[in-house]
């Protein structure tokens, strides 16, 4: 199962990209499994030289009752100390964001695809619009001829 932030994409230019692990309590994971997760809204930040996720939204597992979680939490990334580093210098530095592109399952485990992003204006986003659009009249004509 895989969660995807669709809209990052479109607003963002991705610089690079990073695989980070993430802290999750026992009804989060089951929650997750149930499709209960959005990254939409969803960005990084790094405090006292460790990556947080603010605002990923997990709904709250039925069957948790008395050991649910908090919906909205920050939750605590897992990288190592150098692209911990790295991130800091692009966020600091250059005023990149860090947004979470991708949520899947690894070997069990939760992984978050980071990108390091840089802001589109208005006239790049048109310029997206555009391209779409030729690519999809291309795909609709050679369906024609074929």
């Amino acid at each position: 199962m895989e969660i995807f932030n669709r809209k990052a994409k479109f607003d963002y230019f991705v610089e690079e990209e990073y695989e980070a692990g993430i802290a999750l309590t026992g009804t989060e994971i089951k929650s997750i499994r149930n499709g209960n997760c959005n990254i939409k809204d969803c960005y990084g930040i790094v405090k006292n030289g460790e990556v947080f996720l603010l605002n990923m939204y997990i709904g709250v597992y039925k069957e948790g009752n008395l050991f649910n979680h908090a919906e909205t939490r920050s939750r605590k990334l897992l990288l190592h100390k150098k692209e911990i580093k790295k991130i800091e210098e692009a966020i600091t530095t250059q005023g990149l964001t860090l947004i979470p592109l991708k949520g899947y399952f690894k070997e069990n485990k939760f992984k978050i695809l980071l990108g390091v992003c840089r802001g589109k204006k208005t006239y790049d986003k048109r310029e997206s619009i555009k391209e779409r659009d030729i690519k999809r009249d291309v795909q609709k004509n050679l369906k024609k001829y074929v």
